[in-house]
């Protein structure tokens, strides 16, 4: 799996909570313990993040691989080593990590 965190970006694919579409973004991204994170710049205002927020359930693509699972919002007064850890993620890989962070769980096989 390391060689997937070296990868620059992952689509991410969630439903519209008012359309019911499916919406797919290219963004950055870091793995910590087999799970993928995400940097909302803009926070809860993200049409993603809301989607997100709505209907957990999510597909997203790293390289050549394709996860099933759910996302959550890391809120930072909960959970504030988490979010700290990957803003420092997001710092290193990529010079920048302010933002709301988002948990992408794969399922698991």
């Amino acid at each position: 799996m390391d060689e997937l965190s070296q990868l620059p970006y992952l689509y991410l694919t969630t439903t519209g909570w008012k359309s019911g579409l499916p919406h797919e973004i290219e963004i950055w991204f870091t793995l910590l313990d087999g799970r993928y994170y995400l940097i909302a710049e803009r926070g809860e205002d993200t049409h993603w993040v809301q989607n997100l927020r709505q209907r957990p359930a999510i597909t997203f693509r790293v390289g050549e691989q394709t996860f099933q699972g759910t996302g959550r919002v890391v809120e930072a007064a909960l959970e504030p080593e988490l979010h700290r850890r990957i803003s420092q993620l997001s710092e290193a890989k990529y010079g920048w990590g302010d933002g709301l962070v988002v948990e992408l769980k794969p399922e698991e096989n």
